[in-house]
């Protein structure tokens, strides 16, 4: 199964670019995303991130949920 992980954007270069580039946090392991679908998303924002593409920005409730659910589903550790 593809899941799209939230994570909180801490560092961006060129965000509004369609080559805005990010460092996610999930949860204290940091990747680099493509930010190009999300020009709005500002540091501190939750992303919804599916493989190495951040696709939507989420409010923290939301992320908080849907990271609630993926934990009771044994999704992620």
């Amino acid at each position: 199964m593809c899941l799209a992980i939230p994570g909180r954007l801490v560092e961006a270069a060129d965000l509004g670019d369609l080559t805005a580039t990010g460092w996610v946090d999930f949860g204290g392991v940091r990747k680099q995303v493509s930010l190009a679908f999300v020009p709005e998303a500002l540091l501190g924002d939750f992303v919804l991130v599916h493989a190495g593409v951040a696709i939507a920005v989420l409010d923290a409730a939301a992320a908080e949920r849907l990271l609630a659910d993926l934990d009771a589903a044994g999704e992620i550790a």
